[in-house]
């Protein structure tokens, strides 16, 4: 059996009939053109698209394989003991050249009656905004469900959402039930259950390359939708350099920002979890029990469990999503 180290997994891509190519101009990712690539999928579990490791020994092997082969050791006991041999998040960068579809995910209790899968309970940071961009997040009222239908059903949708101002470094935490959608000329790094169930509620009536308009899930919509108005969407927090920062903290994932101008150390010696690093800005080199890789703006790094203190060496300085499962 080898020794764990750090993972890189290689990037699946993702045409999307709202994607651009910030993933590329602005992550600096070399891929295959595609005409629209909305997202890219860095670290998944999602049994259609699982993630293939990149470096080191276990090049070429799955992220299911080398959890059905590590266990504890890769994700962590408690968490291998909560989910078995699905690896529990997934990891994307998200590209809305165009708005996204106004959408709704369900919770674990729905997502496995009707698909026997987990819920989707999600955050977003936002990377890069362009000028005036906007997402959508919750209702702005109170509603209920013939409320929601009749204004959904007289194209009035719109006057019940909450819309958000949004620039780079925001985060929104969307537990699953929350309405939202990804506004156009945001590039964004999301951190979620491992799922790819989505309802989507109304597709601002596009259609594809044939003429078709994509499907929608009114019904199954109805009994996901948190119809409860909040009194703050956006995450407050206030940003500071060369300390952690909390940013998100839940049953599915823990989320901490990063943003360092000189070397650091990171001790996960009291972690019973994996660690994820998303590399959002800058570049650093990681080392582990005398292995070292180098991360780049765009980079996400998975770190087994088994490694307890990691350094973070820098020259031009960087700012990471650090998550984990408490």
């Amino acid at each position: 059996m080898s020794t764990l180290y750090p993972f890189k997994f290689k990037t699946i891509y993702k045409d999307k009939i709202w994607g651009g190519d910030k993933v590329n101009t602005y992550l600096h990712k070399n891929f295959s053109p595609l005409p629209n690539c909305g997202e890219t999928w860095e670290i998944s579990g999602v049994k259609s698209d699982v993630s293939v490791v990149e470096n080191g020994d276990l090049k070429g092997k799955s992220l299911a394989d080398i959890v059905e082969e590590y266990r504890g050791e890769l994700v962590g006991d408690k968490v291998y003991a909560h989910f078995g041999n699905t690896f529990p998040l997934l990891v994307k960068f998200i590209d809305a050249n165009d708005d996204l579809s106004i959408q709704v995910h369900p919770n674990d209790e729905l997502a496995k009656k009707r698909h026997n899968s987990f819920g989707k309970t999600e955050m977003w940071y936002v990377i890069q905004a362009d000028p005036g961009s906007t997402l959508i997040a919750g209702f702005n009222q109170k509603v209920d469900e013939k409320i929601y239908l009749e204004k959904l059903n007289n194209g009035q949708l719109m006057d019940i959402l909450n819309r958000e101002d949004v620039n780079a470094g925001d985060v929104f935490f969307l537990p699953a039930g929350r309405v939202h959608t990804i506004g156009k000329g945001l590039l964004i790094a999301e951190i979620q259950q491992t799922s790819d169930i989505t309802y989507r509620i109304y597709d601002f009536d596009r259609v594809d390359d044939h003429g078709n308009k994509r499907e929608l899930h009114t019904e199954e919509a109805l009994a996901a939708l948190d119809y409860n108005v909040y009194p703050d969407y956006k995450t407050v927090y206030t940003p500071a350099v060369n300390e952690a920062v909390n940013v998100a903290r839940c049953q599915y994932f823990t989320t901490n920002v990063l943003q360092f101008t000189q070397p650091t150390n990171r001790d996960y010696s009291a972690f019973d979890s994996f660690v994820i690093h998303v590399c959002v800005e800058g570049a650093y080199t990681l080392t582990s029990n005398d292995q070292s890789i180098e991360v780049k703006m765009g980079d996400c790094i998975l770190i087994p469990a088994t490694e307890n203190y990691v350094e973070l060496q820098t020259q031009t300085g960087f700012k990471i999503l650090e998550s984990y499962i408490e």
